[in-house]
């Protein structure tokens, strides 16, 4: 049993809304662990303090949601300032013993630092690998993304313990890290089935049209939706398929874009954006869904990250199509097909192959739920983030 004080530290959303870091938290709290969060605010979660399920969240406002150079100044002074000063009120209130850092961006070790010096551990939670990420965004290697890596590998340095989502991370911290490998621990973003219930399809949603392809999670450059739209283009207006909807269930700082892009395509009446939203309609659009989809682009990044859309798809038992990435196809297996990468007529052809095999789509949306049920769901991953936790406490 864990016996000790951890303060969460996150900055790209509200808890407990992202639901690794809550994961993570009420799985600390339930193995003994007095829990605390630091997280910015965000719609529905408005409040400055509050204990849910005997977890602490304190939150902080941000400058704005970074979008460009001086948007990212902007957000990251902010939040820097913010968990500093939360964290000091924590110190002198519930106290902790381990800050725990979740990236974007890999900046929160400076708000650790001063704490090392009361003893205080420092555990790095890599959740996105931010040198990757610029290159998807600005597609350049220039001085910010020399920065980057000069900010992961101080990050890297001053903590203790790492935890990698995949094996991709796992071997960033290794080797570009400089990590020692029994100080690198892999905890999966694993879905929980009491969370991803599988629930009765809601009809009306595919607005009277046979089937419906869906999205979700973030709307951002890097994930990939003008491919979904392209997709939907050739699919509506070369195929000449009436009969398909597009859900996508999420929202980001690329919506309004997106939006537009459907727009210019004229294929407003084919799409439902419904920008970000509780559980329950999320499980109504998925388990709506005859096919799921990841169009995230190939990249450096988006190849080694595994996307919790990927997991939760297959929570619900649904066939998946996306592009061709290494830690996608890890996560799914035989229950995606794989379109060349940054193809969307390949994508599109791969999602009418399923939307007219009902049979495939049945087996492929079986494969998917065995996996999580048997090897990837967060009961059992969250046994890696324990002994994680038990090399940062009882480790000498």
């Amino acid at each position: 049993m864990l016996v000790k004080r951890i303060l969460i530290v996150v900055e790209n959303l509200p808890c407990p809304f992202d639901r690794r870091v809550w994961q993570e938290a009420t799985t600390l709290r339930d193995y003994g662990a007095q829990v605390s969060i630091i997280c910015p605010k965000g719609k529905g979660y408005e409040k400055k303090f509050e204990i849910i399920d005997d977890i602490a969240i304190y939150r902080h406002k941000l400058a704005c949601e970074a979008n460009g150079a001086l948007g990212y100044l902007l957000e990251y002074g902010s939040a820097l300032f913010w968990e500093f000063f939360l964290a000091l009120k924590c110190f002198f209130t519930r106290g902790f013993d381990v800050i725990h850092a979740c990236n974007p961006p890999d900046l929160i070790y400076l708000v650790a630092k001063p704490f090392k010096l009361f003893g205080k551990k420092f555990v790095f939670d890599h959740h996105d690998i931010n040198p990757e990420l610029y290159i998807a965004k600005y597609n350049k290697k220039d001085f910010f993304y020399k920065l980057m890596l000069f900010f992961e590998k101080r990050t890297f340095k001053c903590a203790g313990v790492s935890i990698a989502t995949n094996n991709s991370y796992r071997d960033i911290a290794i080797q570009r890290g400089g990590k020692n490998p029994e100080d690198v621990f892999v905890v999966r973003s694993g879905p929980s089935l009491k969370r991803l219930k599988i629930i009765p399809p809601v009809n009306e949603l595919k607005k009277g049209r046979k089937y419906m392809v869906g999205y979700v999670g973030v709307i951002g450059k890097q994930e990939g939706l003008n491919y979904l739209v392209d997709a939907a283009d050739y699919i509506i207006n070369v195929k000449k398929r009436k009969d398909v909807h597009f859900a996508c269930v999420g929202g980001g700082t690329e919506l309004s874009n997106i939006k537009q892009y459907v727009k210019e395509k004229c294929l407003e009446d084919y799409f439902t954006f419904t920008g970000r939203v509780p559980d329950r309609v999320l499980l109504e659009y998925l388990n709506t869904a005859d096919v799921c989809v990841n169009p995230d682009e190939y990249n450096e990044m988006n190849d080694k990250s595994t996307m919790n859309k990927v997991m939760e798809y297959m929570s619900l038992g649904k066939p998946i199509v996306q592009f061709d990435l290494t830690e996608g196809k890890y996560s799914a297996g035989d229950s995606s097909l794989y379109a060349k990468r940054n193809d969307y007529i390949d994508m599109a052809e791969k999602i009418l192959m399923l939307l007219d095999d009902e049979e495939l789509r049945k087996k492929m949306g079986e494969i998917g739920r065995k996996r999580i049920e048997n090897e990837l769901n967060w009961e059992i991953e969250k046994y890696n983030l324990i002994n994680a936790y038990k090399k940062v406490f009882f480790d000498k």
